[in-house]
């Protein structure tokens, strides 16, 4: 039975907070389909306090941004876009076309075709998360998909220069400076100055997974990917340091981020806890890691391995360390979380940042039916068959008819029976009802 030696908030108290999360939402998305342009100024200027002539950046406007940066910056950029061009690139080469002939005369298939339209949606509130921008943009340009469009909040008053240059050495055609909930509803719904797009990608705050929520049908979406979440799965095969860094390294994203951590070592449980309390008190960004500790941060104590995989797959993390003797035990074992990051010498940051494996990552729980942001999440695999002989036409006409009649579609039935007059040289008459 694992011990709990620190748990979060009560779950009912999270359930309030999203029940008052989607009314906020609700009201938006009906506001920015109500008042198109006008609504989604009213929100950038209430929310971001930014209401420029034009959301859409010129060309211009992206040159003076990317010449602010340091060349440094730039080269870093460039570096960690190119890890993830590759890799996507690498996982677009396992996705093979199909056609195959499953009866003489038979042939089915499938083709891998990229989405037309997507917005893209790089969070920049308390960080401008610059990655954001390589994982959904670069991804997308592997994928093949034509028309890109990319929106990230203002960040001190205006756009911040290293989104916009990732951005657009990513690939994007049309970068807005827009944040929020309104700038996923000016994509999904569009708006006079913004064309609705086909799928919305990217992760974002409570709200912004809220308004990806509510979305979809109307438009695709990539996965739920609301505030950070980290799971530490460790041993004594490393210390409380590592592991209190590690945890607090991912809180920092904000104040409702989940920092959990399962061990068989309560003594490494322990060293762990009081690391963190150290580490709060010189941590610049402890504001919101601290609160994040506080209300979301738990520490479980199992007796062994198998038992460790329980919990880790019950709590189904959107990142998931593993600091053990034996990581690929975990790797085997493990069913639900968005990625795992294996052995004490890689990190989450390191996905996050530059790796090469994508950033959107599935949260809430959502591990247990999807992975994360990939290039196939932009591929549409869809499917068509031929029946090239008479013969098969009147075969398969045969068994559909009665298959058809068996469900009571006499309609249906009938598209078989033409076929199996026409082709197959036998008087069928109008199908009738089975009895």
């Amino acid at each position: 039975m694992p011990q709990y030696l620190k748990r979060g908030i009560d779950a009912s108290a999270i359930k309030a907070a999203d029940a008052k999360v989607r009314e906020t939402v609700e009201a938006i998305l009906a506001d920015v389909e109500a008042r198109g342009d006008t609504a989604v100024r009213e929100l950038s200027q209430k929310f971001d306090n930014w209401a420029p002539a034009n959301f859409k950046l010129s060309e211009q406007e992206i040159e003076r941004a990317i010449g602010e940066m340091p060349k440094r910056d730039l080269d870093d950029i460039r570096f960690a876009q190119a890890q993830v061009r590759n890799f996507a690139q690498k996982q677009k080469e396992t996705l093979k076309d199909l056609e195959v002939e499953t009866l003489p005369g038979v042939v089915l298939g499938h083709r891998h075709i990229p989405v037309n339209s997507i917005g893209c949606y790089v969070p920049g509130g308390r960080y401008p998360m610059v990655a954001s921008a390589h994982m959904s943009i670069v991804t997308a340009r592997v994928a093949g998909v034509k028309r890109i469009a990319a929106c990230a909040p203002p960040f001190k008053g205006g756009p911040h220069p290293a989104i916009v240059a990732a951005m657009h050495f990513g690939g994007a055609d049309d970068i807005f400076v827009l944040g929020g909930v309104q700038a996923v509803a000016a994509m999904a719904l569009g708006t006079a100055s913004f064309p609705p797009v086909d799928m919305i990608v990217g992760p974002g705050n409570a709200y912004v997974a809220e308004a990806k929520r509510q979305l979809f049908g109307r438009v695709g979406i990539d996965l739920l990917a609301g505030p950070t979440e980290t799971l530490i799965i460790a041993d004594d095969n490393v210390d409380g340091e590592i592991c209190a860094t590690d945890l607090l390294g991912q809180a920092e994203h904000g104040p409702t981020s989940p920092a959990v951590m399962i061990t068989n070592s309560e003594k490494l449980a322990r060293d762990t806890m009081r690391e963190v309390e150290r580490l709060l008190a010189i941590m610049p960004t402890a504001d919101a890691a601290g609160k994040a500790w506080a209300d979301f941060g738990e520490v479980i104590v199992c007796a062994d391995y198998d038992e460790m995989v329980r919990e880790a797959d019950r709590v189904a993390s959107e990142h998931v360390q593993v600091m053990t003797h034996d990581p690929d035990y975990f790797l085997d074992r493990m069913r639900n979380y968005g990625s795992l990051f294996l052995g004490p010498r890689t990190n989450v940051a390191y996905g996050d940042k530059v790796i090469g494996t994508n950033h959107t990552l599935p949260t809430k729980k959502a591990a247990r039916y999807t992975g994360g942001l990939w290039v196939g999440k932009f591929l549409k695999t869809c499917t068509y068959q031929k029946v090239l002989t008479d013969q098969a036409s009147a075969q398969i006409g045969e068994y559909c008819s009665r298959l058809c009649v068996l469900e009571g579609f006499l309609g249906h039935a009938e598209q078989a029976n033409v076929r199996v007059r026409r082709y197959g040289g036998r008087n069928i008459g109008y199908a009738q009802p089975a009895t």
